[in-house]
């Protein structure tokens, strides 16, 4: 069975190939050694497993250096850590800009009252708003982070 798994190893691109040929193959031959004592039924779904695992990958790094264009979101792209902090000062900025045109447009409104009903809204209900969802969002975060990064010192998965 190692030999046709390396026959089929052959499906992978050159460059692919030479680097994780042996690696593979080694791995494979460990696995087969496992599961060799095991019932056929599982010998066999082991088998059809790895042979669909390996021309998957063999399509897949194909596809990957083929060049053309992936539709997802590349692995390796991050935001920068600070983009958060910047984004929220960016978005206050916003916020005190909104606050201070309702206040004008009050003020105004008080020196030339409007024909009519008008309405005039809360003040600084957009703000506090605002401010309780971050909170809500960045508490909830923190909880999250805290989660992982102990369950990363535990090295649990």
């Amino acid at each position: 069975m190692l030999r046709i798994y390396q026959r089929l190893l052959q499906l992978y691109p050159g460059t692919h190939r030479r680097n994780f040929e042996d690696e593979m193959s080694a791995v494979f031959e460990e696995l087969c050694g496992d599961v060799a004592t095991k019932a056929l039924a599982t010998r066999l779904l082991f088998y059809v497993r790895e042979g669909s695992g390996l021309l998957f990958g063999a399509f897949r790094e194909h596809w990957r250096q083929s060049g053309i264009r992936r539709f997802s979101m590349q692995g390796e792209f991050r935001f920068p850590k600070a983009t958060w902090i910047l984004m929220t000062i960016i978005l206050a900025g916003v916020v005190t800009a909104i606050e201070k045109g309702e206040a004008i447009s009050a003020s105004y409104s008080r020196l030339n009252p409007p024909a009519g009903p008008s309405y005039v809204p809360g003040q600084h209900a957009l703000l506090s708003g605002i401010a309780e969802s971050f909170l809500v969002i960045y508490g909830l975060g923190l909880l999250v982070w805290a989660v992982a990064f102990v369950l990363r010192r535990s090295e649990a998965h």
